[in-house]
C-alpha cells in the first residue's frame, strides 16, 4: 500500500508527524510552527512593491519585516504538500462550490467566494489580535503548555461549532 495515495490518514499518525515536525521546527528555527505571520509579511512585501519603501517606516514591519522567510516557505510547503496529496490520492479536482455549500446555499457562486473573503479577512484580524493563528496557537502552543494558547483553543473550537451549527 502507498502511504501517499491514501484518501485518509490516521488522525493519530498525523498528530505523531506534527509533533515530531514541531520538534524539528524548534531545533532549526528556535521557533513555534505558525503560518499566519507569513500572510502579514506577504501583505508588506506587496504593500512594498506597489508604494516602495513606506513599508520599512512601519512598526509592525520592523518587528516583522515584509521578506520571504521560513514561515513564508512554511506556507508555500502546505500549498506544494496540498495539491501533491491531493493528486497523489486521485481527489484533486477544481470546484467553485463545496457539496455542503450547494446543499444549504444553492449554486450561486458570488455568495461563496465573497463569504470565503470576508472569512478570511476575519481569520487575519483574529489572528493579529490573537497573535497567534490555529497552528500557531494550537499546535505549538499547546505543545508549549501555554495558558493563552489553551484559552485560544477553546474559542477555536467553539467558533468552530457555533459557525458549523449556524451554517449547516
Amino acid at each position: 500500500m502507498d502511504i501517499l495515495a491514501l484518501k485518509l490518514w490516521s488522525p493519530y499518525w498525523v498528530g505523531a508527524g506534527i509533533g515530531i515536525l514541531s520538534w524539528f521546527t524548534f531545533l532549526l528555527s528556535d521557533k513555534p510552527i505558525g503560518c499566519s505571520t507569513a500572510f502579514a509579511r506577504t501583505s508588506g512585501m506587496i504593500e512594498q512593491a506597489l508604494t516602495g519603501k513606506f513599508v520599512k517606516n512601519q512598526l509592525y514591519y520592523q518587528k516583522f519585516p515584509a521578506e520571504i522567510d521560513w514561515e513564508w516557505m512554511f506556507v508555500l510547503g502546505i500549498i506544494i504538500g496540498s495539491f501533491c496529496s491531493a493528486m497523489l490520492s486521485g481527489e484533486f479536482q477544481l470546484k467553485w462550490l463545496p457539496s455542503l455549500w450547494i446543499a444549504r446555499f444553492g449554486l450561486q457562486v458570488f455568495p461563496r467566494i465573497l463569504t470565503a473573503f470576508l472569512g478570511g479577512i476575519l481569520m487575519g484580524i483574529g489572528a493579529r489580535w490573537a497573535n497567534g493563528c490555529t497552528s500557531g496557537h494550537g499546535i505549538s502552543g499547546t505543545l508549549q503548555l501555554a495558558v493563552s494558547s489553551w484559552v485560544a483553543v477553546i474559542f477555536f473550537f467553539a467558533g468552530g461549532i457555533l459557525t458549523a451549527y449556524l451554517i449547516y
